[in-house]
């Protein structure tokens, strides 16, 4: 089933160094249904595990600063969420969000990502924390207290 799905991908080209591979779920559902035999009902389609999950969300980096362009584009940075270099968000993949992506190609560095991939700002914020450079092993007052 993957060198179907594989063979009905198709790549869409956002700049000069990324590609974004997308697949067409029409396709999957189609090749799916066609897969499975009709008689075998008692037989379960395999439960979506993260090798094999389904890419469902752009991941959308901002590399390059958009100040110099024009409000046009600063309009479209800010409509993505984009508010300083290096963010990150994450768009579900929809027509509206691939459009603002290509009016900004230029500037963005783009990849699919699965659902369990997707991270909320919350989230990488926790991620980016620096670990504590110390550990509480135990203080004076509860080894006295103790003996």
């Amino acid at each position: 089933m993957s060198g179907l799905l594989k063979s009905r991908t198709s790549t869409l080209l956002l700049s000069s160094r990324t590609w974004v591979q997308r697949s067409s779920a029409r396709c999957m559902t189609t090749s799916i249904t066609q897969e499975q035999p009709e008689a075998s009902s008692s037989t379960q389609a395999a439960p979506a595990t993260p090798e094999n999950a389904p890419n469902t969300h752009f991941k959308v980096t901002l590399r390059r600063s958009g100040i110099s362009m024009g409000d046009k584009v600063k309009g479209t940075l800010l409509a993505l969420g984009l508010h300083r270099r290096f963010q990150t968000v994450y768009h579900r993949h929809t027509p509206e969000a691939a459009g603002m992506i290509l009016k900004v190609k230029e500037l963005l560095e783009v990849e699919n990502v699965p659902a369990h991939m997707v991270r909320t700002a919350e989230e990488q914020n926790r991620e980016r924390k620096a670990v504590r450079g110390y550990q509480v092993v135990g203080n004076r007052r509860n080894s006295f207290m103790n003996v």
